[in-house]
């Protein structure tokens, strides 16, 4: 057995801030994490741990930086890296300019193996350790986000995009082939190590009846894997699905028609939703990823998240590269703070950085394994630097309070955050300075 000892501040969630206001945090000023051959051992105060360390345990000593879990990012695009940041257009018109033709290239095996490996490593640099990730409609493009993930332990979802309409016709498959693709991606790598597969339809305009039949099969033939998809993102994109769906009763129905509802279902976006649709999202315990970067971006709307948390439906964040503008959930959680305020809420950061962890571990059915610092867990954790910046530095100094630095760090806060990822308690990703 390996033992390794982090010394450093240490904050987790054990419960929703929202719902456990007095006991959903721990935050231990001076404290000393123990991690046991990639699970967390134990979190306690330094001073009650440390004599209890053999002389042979090296102690990695972060004393003025926060330990906390990985981030966790619930909808993202890895072939839509190469895009981010790209001019000027709202969703239809961003598929169609930007989305697809930069999706062509990932026929190319070793083309996807090189942006799976480069948008990686940018989940680690920006502290987020677990993702739910799209591909292209190209059964490569899953295998290399697969085998990328593998190379490096990670705790990830993907899956192969199916697309059989509405696309260019070298971006489509068929009801058939992409069931039968999907079949053969789980099989290969569903289980595998610490991956799991994600039934993909990219949404109901670009997919068929039939094909969102298929998905369904596919989630009654493999009953522990997930499916992720587009949900309300767009006016416009509303008004097309109810001309492609005539017999639905809404956007939502054209999934649920298909058996596509359920609590490993996760739907990015969800802005624009009937009543409805909000109690049956609720009453199947479907998911729904905020992606606040991107709605911003692409002008789509904004998420309601008292309505969303007041019908019970459960929720967390998603960057949505590369419609979101930064692989970063410190940037994520700051957008996500000034949609809420445009409605008359304010986002306490407690609930923000909630989401980021064990909330996002909970939305994925994953908060038995990751999420937090309660002994057993995988140790994927992030060391955050509050003196990233010399205004962070100084900004910092002037707080009085957790509460007031944690919202500091998620109003100001990027990348330069983030001065080390552990996967599994091994060291991921350093900081060079």
């Amino acid at each position: 057995m390996t033992l390794h000892a982090f010394r450093g501040s240490a904050l987790h969630y054990l419960e929703d801030p929202l719902t456990h206001a007095e006991h959903a945090s721990e935050f231990i000023e001076d404290a000393l994490l123990l991690v046991e051959d990639g699970k967390i051992k134990a979190l306690a105060p330094y001073a009650e741990l440390r004599h209890k360390l053999e002389p042979s345990v090296k102690l990695v000593d972060y004393s003025g930086k926060l330990l906390m879990p990985g981030f966790i990012d619930l909808h993202t695009h890895y072939p839509q890296t190469e895009i981010i940041a790209s001019y000027g257009k709202q969703l239809l018109d961003w598929l169609n300019n930007y989305t697809f033709p930069t999706e062509a290239k990932f026929s190319d095996a070793s083309y996807a193996k090189s942006i799976a490996e480069l948008f990686i490593d940018e989940l680690l640099r920006n502290g987020t350790t677990t993702a739910m990730v799209f591909a292209t409609v190209h059964k490569a493009s899953a295998d290399a986000f697969f085998e990328a993930a593998a190379a490096q332990n990670l705790r990830m979802i993907a899956g192969k995009v199916l697309m059989d309409r509405n696309a260019p016709a070298d971006l489509c498959d068929t009801a058939e082939s992409g069931y039968v693709e999907s079949a053969e991606l789980i099989e290969k790598w569903h289980g595998k190590q610490r991956l799991s597969y994600a039934v993909t339809p990219r949404f109901a305009p670009t997919s068929t009846p039939e094909q969102l039949h298929s998905a369904g099969q596919l989630l009654q033939t493999y009953p522990d894997v997930y499916l992720q998809s587009h949900l309300a993102e767009n006016h416009d994109e509303l008004a097309w699905v109810a001309r492609l769906f005539p017999k639905a009763r809404d956007y939502l129905d054209a999934y649920e028609q298909a058996g596509l509802l359920g609590s490993r279902c996760v739907y990015a976006h969800g802005i624009h939703l009937s009543e409805s649709a909000c109690e049956r999202l609720a009453e199947s315990a479907t998911v729904l990823a905020h992606c606040p970067t991107s709605n911003l971006f692409l002008g789509s709307g904004l998420f309601d998240m008292q309505r969303i948390s007041d019908a019970g439906i459960r929720y967390a964040l998603g960057t949505d590269v590369g419609g979101g503008t930064s692989f970063s959930m410190f940037r994520t959680l700051a957008e996500a703070y000034k949609i809420q305020q445009l409605q008359q809420h304010s986002l306490h950061p407690h609930q923000s950085l909630y989401l980021a962890t064990l909330g996002g571990a909970r939305a994925l059915s994953l908060d038995h394994l990751i999420g937090n610092f309660l002994p057993g867990k995988e140790a994927d954790f992030i060391v955050v630097d509050p003196q990233a910046t010399p205004l962070l530095s100084f900004r910092t100094a002037q707080c009085d309070s957790l509460t007031e630095m944690l919202f500091a760090l998620t109003t100001l806060g990027d990348d330069r955050l983030i001065y080390a990822t552990y996967i599994l308690g091994n060291l991921a990703y350093l900081q060079e300075r």
